[in-house]
């Protein structure tokens, strides 16, 4: 079930109708609702799946009610890899085993070898790597002592299967959301509006700005042998904020929709194309899944092999986002992606000192921190066209018209002209409108998040409506969110 979809509008008033007025006044009640809406949520999209989120909360509530009970250091370790081989075993089934076996083939192949291998035609069950790893970190905080064993099983089914949070984060940690199901919540009329307010921004964001953009990037990259330099660059602009718009208006719904139901729920973007360096982009882009990978994988490999010096900062960073990247599906260019992201990150630290000297002699202070944001942005740009692409080999490809293109007078006029008689003016001026409303909301949580508080109640509601109108008569084709195929 899309957030944006005619089911999910009829589906979440009578979830809400029920959740504060008919099972409010017991607690266990009200998360055992919870447990079953999420089910009906998931399984609207593949029934056949529900048993695989009913296991995942069984086998890691097992998990940490064992490693709650135990104090031996062995039998502990044992019971973590337990869980740890569990989790990690159904995301390399649902979603590599394909890809290995190919992989598998294809390096025979190369040295000569003609080996057959079949697809099992495996089916990628919807955001099993958000569940799989909000799971993951309950049992290693548990496993570490940050948090405690939950003892309810319905509290930790509400947790694992969160229906706002399940099929696209923000992946939760057990420390900040799982209290939350043990307290009585009561319906907060200004959170309530506020989370109102941040879906209407994120419903803006996908509809909007996220599937226009959509219809003609993919245009441009389905068929970029056909077209020049300006128009390939216009085309990776285009998917930079397509993919911006659609993942953070998605998690903007989903904190909404949390809110709605008396939870409050980690922020998962900080404006992040607003970043001055890598580091300050992985500090605002998907932030759950970036902190989940510090804590879990950064920081216990960086310590384990600190003696290495800088050489093992710059491997932490390497195997984090190789991994980061292969978290994002099964395909080099994922891959690629991500030890780009890692080698960028690994150059933030070593150049830190040289940066650092060069900012305090520069006197134009503005000018460092607008090429900094220049440079971040350009590679930003470069690494998404890898991500969007099928093959390495067609990422290569873009690149290479990309810039072969770029001196060619034609390449620009026929740019003009797909901006001319195809997308015509409205989508340029509310990306453009989109972006200044970022910029000026870009201390808050999310751009309007304070827009017209100030302003007689006619102003500011004009502009909601505003929006809702725009939504409704300015809606690309409706594209499936980028992030569910993760």
């Amino acid at each position: 079930m899309l957030f944006n979809s005619l089911d999910f509008a009829v589906f979440f008033p009578i979830v809400f109708i029920v959740y504060w007025f008919v099972v409010n006044r017991k607690l266990q009640l009200q998360n055992l609702f919870i447990v079953l809406a999420s089910f009906v949520f998931y399984g609207w999209w593949d029934w056949r799946f529900l048993a695989l989120l009913f296991s995942s909360c069984v086998v890691n509530y097992v998990a940490g009610r064992l490693l709650s009970a135990r104090n031996e250091k062995p039998v502990r370790r044992l019971l973590l890899w337990t869980a740890v081989v569990y989790n990690i075993g159904l995301l390399v089934v649902f979603k590599y085993l394909n890809f290995f076996i190919g992989s598998f083939v294809s390096a025979f192949t190369f040295f000569g070898l003609n080996i057959t291998g079949g697809s099992l035609n495996i089916i990628l069950p919807v955001g099993i790597s958000f569940f799989t790893f909000q799971a993951l970190g309950y049992v290693l905080d548990v496993y570490r002592r940050n948090v405690e064993m939950e003892r309810n099983f319905i509290s930790f089914s509400a947790y694992v299967s969160f229906f706002p949070l399940i099929l696209a984060g923000p992946i939760e940690r057990a420390t900040h959301l799982l209290p939350q199901f043990s307290q009585k919540r009561t319906f907060d009329y200004s959170k309530a509006t506020d989370g109102l307010r941040q879906i209407l921004w994120g419903l803006f964001k996908k509809i909007v700005i996220a599937d226009n953009c959509a219809e003609y990037a993919n245009l441009i990259f389905n068929n970029s042998v056909d077209y020049g330099g300006s128009t390939l660059v216009f085309g990776a602009l285009l998917y930079t904020v397509q993919i911006y718009a659609d993942f953070s208006g998605y998690s903007d719904i989903a904190i909404g929709v949390s809110r709605l139901l008396g939870f409050d729920v980690l922020r998962n973007f900080n404006f992040p194309y607003f970043s001055v360096s890598v580091a300050d982009f992985w500090r605002r882009w998907h932030i759950a899944l970036s902190f989940w990978l510090r804590d879990y994988l950064y920081n216990p490999l960086s310590v384990k092999i600190r003696r290495w010096g800088m050489k093992g900062i710059v491997f932490s960073f390497f195997i984090t986002f190789l991994l980061c990247g292969l978290w994002h599906g099964a395909n080099y260019t994922f891959i690629v992606w991500g030890v780009l992201h890692g080698l960028a990150l690994a150059w933030d630290v070593i150049s830190f000192k040289y940066r650092k000297k060069i900012k305090k002699n520069l006197k134009k202070l503005n000018l460092y921190n607008f090429l900094s944001w220049l440079i971040t942005f350009t590679f930003i740009v470069f690494t998404w066209i890898i991500f969007r692409a099928d093959t390495i080999r067609e990422a290569a490809d873009f690149i290479k018209n990309m810039f072969s293109g770029l001196l060619i007078k034609s390449s620009y006029i026929e740019t003009l002209n797909l901006l001319r008689w195809e997308i015509g003016l409205i989508i340029p001026v509310f990306t453009l409108l989109f972006f200044l409303l970022e910029w000026l909301g870009r201390k808050q949580q999310y751009a309007i998040e304070n827009l017209g508080m100030k302003w007689k109640r006619f102003f500011r509601w004009a502009i909601y409506y505003v929006m809702v109108f725009a939504i409704l008569y300015f809606s690309g084709k409706e594209q499936q969110f980028i992030y569910f195929q993760f």
